[in-house]
């Protein structure tokens, strides 16, 4: 190559960001090829997740991922612009800011509401498609109940408690279902029955989820009357104001409060393209050939909602959806670095398994699709199947940081038991109550410990921890004593105990190997270590896992006492942070997580937390 060639990927919604990752690992070691990718915020947003924040479930930053950690030691250069116009035949991108070059375009500038030419919509409804609308309609539901909870007008106090979400689709059923589990703490909140709340979701449609199996559009609609949800179907919307809005054949609803998710349609940029080679189909979505180039050009390719392409055997394009962006931004990333090598480009074949979708944070349905039948779920596993899914996507966007924040948001610091688990999870007290336990569990750990080094001091060869199986002096040795009154093993444990045991720590003729000398030292001085660490409130969380581990291993030996059932309990007990109050956990963990969090391969992988 004569130059470094540049990729630049428009957009970092799911298929740009995908995208620029997996083009980041496939030229890590080439220093032929320059990564960018722009967007006009700093940050990637969970679209998925969006209802969630806008109705108050986890916090505003549960829904955003900042670029820099993204792509944290990765070859991928974020310039932050809004770009206003392409110039494909000069190759250049023109923003705001930046006027950006290219040798090969990646277009994933995604999608935005649509609003089906209703002006009145579009400038008095609340839309739901980015961070910044889920944060607005989170406020305005706090200021029109903390209006309402003061109004004496009791027209004016119906309106304000009065919310209409437009739409049955995905984005509009789970908005509704969260609204509707938030009525309850908003209404205690601000003192007012949740009898004066009505919360209405309409649709020209016939059926809420037209997509989905009868049976779960049935679950649907039972589970959203059961949250005291109005649907009206076959309605569309004539016109929406700022104090109403007026539904075919439902006539005028007087709100303050319309939730747009009546669908999409591709973002400005798309819609302002002028070039006669480049075909803008259906709400502005690019035109392209089965290896996802934009339709008679080359170096110019698509990713996710941008995409308008049928596929061998299908009479509609594929879908906006998540799965479409992950699918669409492996075939981008795997041509572009064909086409730069001169390889075989592979056309995109998408197989799509499905969707889930959650009714409030306790109740969600689920389609999921195989190559021989269709599922379907409801309740508990359909919910544990969408946070499974989320799972595998936001470990490829921003791996562990990600998952541990979602972990956190989703089941440990959920509030109102809005989760599918409830709130088992959730349940938490302040730590200084384990203090006295936590200090209790690692004084007896270290008094059994110097109980024992004393023993070994005296003697190093001599086994107490292991059963003999030679006994010269015709006396029973302590381990055997103690294995008479240790607790029951079940007999198939027994079993592979005695096998690695009989590996490791004794010789042919049944005497002890050298191996029963360190391995009994070990214990001991980890009795020790542990105890003085949950004495002192250090490294406590695995402290207390070194200490189940062990009082497993005696209890597996054989030769575990009764007392050693609570010694594994209180340490189940210690590992969710009991150091953090009056202990050294206080002062170190911080300081370890500052200097932890500065290290490149840390970064790159995601190695961290911000909670």
């Amino acid at each position: 190559m004569d130059k470094a060639k540049h990729i630049v990927v428009l957009g970092g919604g799911y298929g740009g960001v995908l995208t620029a990752k997996k083009l980041a690992k496939k030229f890590k070691k080439s220093e032929e090829v320059k990564i960018t990718l722009i967007d006009k915020n700093t940050y990637h947003t969970m679209l998925t997740e969006l209802h969630e924040v806008a109705a108050g479930r986890i916090p505003e930053d549960g829904v955003r991922i900042n670029f820099d950690k993204i792509f944290a030691g990765r070859n991928v250069d974020v310039i932050l612009d809004d770009i206003h116009s392409i110039d494909f035949d000069k190759k250049v991108l023109e923003g705001r800011v930046t006027c950006t070059k290219y040798d090969y375009l990646v277009l994933g500038t995604g999608s935005k509401p649509t609003f089906w030419g209703n002006k009145g919509a579009e400038e008095h409804a609340f839309p739901l498609w980015s961070y910044e609308d889920a944060v607005k309609i989170k406020h305005h539901m706090w200021e029109v109940f903390g209006k309402a909870s003061v109004e004496t007008d009791p027209f004016i106090r119906k309106r304000l408690l009065t919310f209409v979400v437009i739409g049955c689709g995905f984005t509009g059923i789970e908005m509704i279902g969260e609204l509707a589990e938030w009525r309850e703490r908003l209404c205690h909140t601000f003192n007012i029955s949740e009898n004066e709340v009505r919360m209405i979701v309409a649709d020209l449609l016939p059926k809420v989820l037209p997509n989905f199996h009868p049976k779960l559009i049935d679950k649907t609609t039972k589970r959203l009357e059961k949250m005291n949800v109005e649907i009206m179907l076959n309605s569309g919307v004539k016109d929406v104001t700022k104090d109403c809005i007026e539904i075919d054949g439902k006539g005028k609803i007087e709100t303050n409060t319309v939730i747009w998710a009546a669908g999409v349609e591709g973002s400005d940029i798309i819609g302002s393209i002028e070039d006669d080679n480049l075909e803008i189909l259906a709400r502005n979505r690019v035109q392209t050939d089965e290896f996802l180039r934009a339709k008679n050009k080359e170096d110019v390719f698509v990713v996710g909602d941008n995409i308008f392409y049928i596929p061998e055997g299908s009479d509609k394009p594929v879908p906006q959806m998540v799965e479409n962006a992950e699918h669409s931004s492996a075939t981008v990333a795997n041509n572009i670095e064909a086409t730069i090598k001169e390889k075989e480009l592979k056309s995109y074949k998408p197989a799509f398994h499905g969707a889930m979708v959650s009714i409030g944070g306790k109740y969600g349905v689920a389609q999921i699709n195989t190559t021989k039948r269709e599922f379907v779920f409801s309740g508990f596993l359909a919910m544990f199947i969408k946070h499974f899914v989320n799972f595998i996507y936001f470990v490829e966007v921003a791996g562990f940081h990600k998952l541990w924040k979602y972990w956190m948001y989703e089941f440990f610091h959920v509030e109102d038991r809005r989760s599918f688990l409830g709130g088992h999870f959730a349940k938490r007290s302040p730590n200084f109550w384990l203090v006295p336990f936590r200090m209790f569990l690692g004084g007896m750990w270290l008094y059994e410990g110097i109980e024992k080094l004393i023993k070994i001091v005296a003697d190093p060869t001599y086994i107490f921890l292991l059963a003999s199986k030679v006994d010269v002096t015709g006396a029973t040795s302590e381990a055997a004593t103690e294995a008479v009154k240790a607790l029951a093993v079940p007999e198939f444990i027994t079993s592979i105990v005695d096998w690695s045991m009989n590996l490791i720590f004794y010789t042919s003729t049944g005497e002890f190997t050298f191996m029963a000398v360190i391995f009994q030292t070990g214990m001991v001085l980890a009795e020790i270590v542990v105890g003085l660490c949950l004495l002192g409130g250090l490294f406590t969380a695995l402290a207390s896992i070194i200490s189940v581990v062990m009082g497993i291993m005696i209890w597996a030996s054989g030769m575990a006492p009764f007392e050693m059932l609570w010694f594994i309990a209180g340490g189940i007990a210690m590992i969710g942070g009991s150091g953090s109050t009056f202990g050294l956990d206080y002062y170190v963990l911080p300081f370890l997580n500052k200097r932890w969090r500065k290290l490149k391969f840390v970064k790159k992988w995601y190695l961290f937390t911000d909670l």
